[in-house]
């Protein structure tokens, strides 16, 4: 496996060493074996490593889930191989994404954004993830768990995801711990109930509703979870005497044109007036997470195992991707970082076009240029045809992080009307689509509401991320 690394370094993989807990070679093929999986952090720091690849496909699950976790506390990145009867049914896409192949799907190099210093931040403290059964709150949790907190709060409205999260990271889905909470952020007498018991230190806000479509057709409902919902989460924080805050955010954001971005700015901007409550607060900005549930990679899969024609909403439509490592160690770098409202974004290089995506990755698959066909079905209200990271009223600056920029708004404030937004949540209150669009229109300045041109009758099946 060692050899294959080094005959293809379009995999920019260049293996330096071995674990193993069969102490008896001293190497392979000149690789030194440097000692047994335990030792995996000290041997990491002393070789300067950046990804640790486990390629014994038969591990027990548990196993895979503590090599992975030791992995990530010393802030490596875990790929794994197929094993060869996965590789012999194509079984493999989710799989191959996760070990070698990423770097030709991101169109740039992954990039290792955790700094081992960054775990201290959360290590030993209580800290508590809103949106905890969600793709990326689950993530956090994972690799929060292996740095050791003295507490996790797990919270969610969706009790079927706790219980998916609680069996990977408790191997049981009783549901009988206190570390799992059934809460709904838009119940402030709930979350403030919450937090006054808990006390949480550190918050990572990951709960929203995400999808856009869905959002320009119930645009109330997105001012209910992802504006009341953030606020109530964020008051509680403050009030409770949390020391960080953090929010999940989205490239929508920056410049936005559908309910999804500009509720998310207003998200944004809601953390940013809390910076003088002796808050520490930020928010992170995503571009796609590959792998992520509903997102590309599964749609595509399902898609192509069916047999059904790939479905994209134009060819030149292009997007920002990252893997799901690069999204949490961004949030842990921005919880490090925060200080007075900022919005950290990751430096994910040029936009990938979806088409140049969809070809990528039926090729990492062995399949024909022709094996797969594609179906154009017009972008959707709200959709653009390129996302950015920062907007047009925005300047990046630099950050410790070479590779994580700070977003700022040029006029220096992200102020904003506050008697606009009690009108707002009435309007939204009162399920009035027309006026909580106006309202959002006055508050989040940049905001304009995309109509797509073409015809948008075709449903497509992509998620908000796309």
């Amino acid at each position: 496996m060692a050899n294959a690394f080094r005959w293809a370094p379009e995999y920019g993989l260049d293996p330096i060493a071995f674990v193993d807990d069969d102490g008896a070679l001293p190497e392979v093929g000149s690789i030194p074996v440097l000692g047994r999986i335990a030792d995996l952090p000290a041997i990491a720091r002393a070789t300067d490593a950046d990804v640790v690849v486990i390629t014994i496909p038969s591990l027990p699950t548990h196993r895979m889930t503590e090599i992975a976790r030791l992995a990530q506390s010393t802030g490596l990145l875990v790929r794994y191989l197929p094993s060869f009867v996965a590789a012999l049914e194509r079984d493999l896409l989710i799989s191959d994404l996760r070990s070698l192949s990423v770097n030709s799907l991101l169109g740039r190099d992954e990039v290792r954004v955790m700094r081992l210093t960054t775990q201290s931040v959360v290590s030993g403290r209580r800290v508590l993830v809103t949106g905890a059964g969600g793709s990326i709150g689950s993530e956090l949790c994972r690799q929060i768990d292996a740095f050791e907190p003295s507490a996790l709060y797990m919270l969610d409205h969706d009790e079927s995801n706790l219980h998916r999260l609680q069996l990977q990271l408790r191997g049981h889905g009783l549901l009988d711990s206190d570390d799992i909470i059934i809460a709904d952020i838009r119940d402030r007498n709930r979350i403030d109930q919450l937090f006054e018991q808990l006390r949480p230190e550190i918050v990572f806000h990951a709960a929203a509703h995400k999808h856009l479509p869905l959002l320009e057709r119930w645009p109330c409902e997105g001012v209910k979870s992802n504006v009341g919902g953030t606020e109530n989460v964020l008051r509680a924080a403050a009030e409770s005497g949390a020391d960080r805050f953090i929010l999940i955010s989205t490239d929508k954001a920056a410049d936005p044109t559908s309910v999804l971005g500009a509720t998310k700015r207003l998200a944004e901007m809601l953390c940013a007036s809390y910076a003088s409550s002796g808050l520490r607060v930020a928010s992170v900005r995503f571009g796609n997470v590959l792998g992520s549930r509903g997102s590309l990679v599964h749609v595509i899969r399902s898609q192509i195992e069916q047999g059904e024609e790939v479905t994209i909403t134009h060819p030149e439509v292009t997007r920002f991707f990252m893997t799901v490592e690069e999204a949490v160690g961004l949030v842990l770098e921005a919880a490090a970082m925060a200080s007075e409202g900022e919005v950290f974004v990751l430096d994910m290089g040029d936009p990938v076009r979806i088409l140049d995506l969809v070809h990528n990755f039926a090729a990492q698959l062995h399949l024909a240029p022709d094996a797969v066909s594609v179906r154009f079905t017009g972008l959707r209200p709200g959709e653009k045809l390129d996302e950015v990271l920062v907007g047009a009223n925005e300047e990046r600056a630099a950050t410790s992080h070479p590779k994580v920029w700070n977003t700022r708004s040029r006029n220096g404030t992200m102020e904003f009307d506050t008697d606009k937004l009690v009108e707002l949540y009435g309007a939204s209150a009162a399920n009035n689509p027309a006026k909580s669009r106006e309202l959002l229109g006055e508050i989040v300045r940049g905001y304009r509401p995309a109509r797509s041109p073409q015809p948008v009758g075709l449903a497509s099946p992509y998620p908000d991320d796309w």
